[in-house]
């Protein structure tokens, strides 16, 4: 028997799914404003569902996004909404942890767009500093390269929480991170930064198992949560991109999902949930079979 943390799934998918609305460039925090309680909503189902974690709406809170849309005053604000609707969630389960998401600076899968070190230190550590009082941990995701994990891994420092990051890899190499550099790189930047467990994520997850066996190189929990789009496209690669450029792989049904999930646990992956295009379902599926298979879930 092993113990195995249960994330939740997607968030900005289910949100669009459950609105129905449009998708913006905000994403997740259109709906969120748009919506109060939606995110509340989501949350309860993923520990319905079993998941043991829930991760805060924060991963598209950014300045230069929120600036775009003329809204950058209310950064702190949304940020606090976001804390309030997961920590309503878990009260009402009576357990589970809250993760603080910290999403990609600019734009997703685009390390090219990443700015220079000290600008990105200092915004991911005032976001860490928001949500540090109401969380477990921080979730450091979709990290598409070194620079991007050294900037990330050193801002939540100020958080005084133990930080797991996530790194995005190339969907048809699972060795590489988005930017082309080898995952294998990795283990200066996170014994540096004192990193309390390393995950894949955002990433087909046939690309996993290469992932993987790079990650359990590092000697710190490792484990991964995969998306449910077709590919990348080029679409969504340009400025201010919406999510209606992805596609949803109509084949990525619950049962072959936790088929994925279940082989990362037999190779020692102790973290596993669900990414963009995931939902309840899968989770509940993956719960199901860690559940039949003899592992506790944490």
């Amino acid at each position: 028997m092993t113990e195995i943390t249960l994330l939740d799934g997607g968030m900005g998918q289910e949100l669009l799914a459950r609105s129905g609305d449009t998708p913006t460039p905000l994403w997740a925090t259109q709906v969120m404003m748009d919506h109060p309680g939606i995110v509340h909503d989501v949350h309860a189902a993923y520990f319905a569902a079993g998941a043991t974690v829930a991760t805060t709406n924060t991963y598209a809170i950014h300045h230069d996004r929120l600036l775009k849309a003329g809204i950058d005053d209310r950064f702190a604000a949304l940020h606090m909404q976001a804390l309030a609707e997961a920590s309503a969630a878990r009260a009402e389960n009576g357990a589970g942890r809250i993760a603080g998401s910290l999403g990609p600076l600019v734009a997703s899968y685009r390390p090219d767009t990443h700015p220079p070190h000290s600008e990105a230190v200092a915004k991911y550590s005032e976001i860490a500093g928001l949500l540090a009082p109401a969380i477990d941990f921080f979730l450091a995701e979709t990290v598409a390269s070194l620079a991007h994990a050294a900037a990330v891994l050193e801002g939540a420092k100020v958080g005084g929480r133990p930080v797991w990051l996530s790194v995005t890899v190339d969907d048809e190499d699972g060795s590489r991170l988005r930017s082309g550099e080898p995952v294998s790189a990795l283990g200066p930047v996170l014994a540096q930064h004192g990193a309390a467990a390393v995950l894949a994520n955002c990433s087909a997850p046939e690309a996993m198992a290469a992932a993987l066996k790079e990650l359990s190189a590092f000697r710190l929990p490792f484990g991964a949560y995969a998306n449910g789009f077709q590919q990348i496209t080029k679409d969504f690669l340009k400025d201010s991109p919406t999510v209606d450029a992805l596609h949803a792989r109509p084949e990525m049904t619950p049962a072959r999902y936790a088929d994925f999930a279940m082989r990362w646990v037999d190779v020692g992956a102790t973290i596993i949930g669900g990414c963009c295009e995931t939902g309840p379902a899968h989770i509940a599926e993956i719960a199901r079979r860690l559940t039949a298979a003899g592992h506790r879930i944490v």
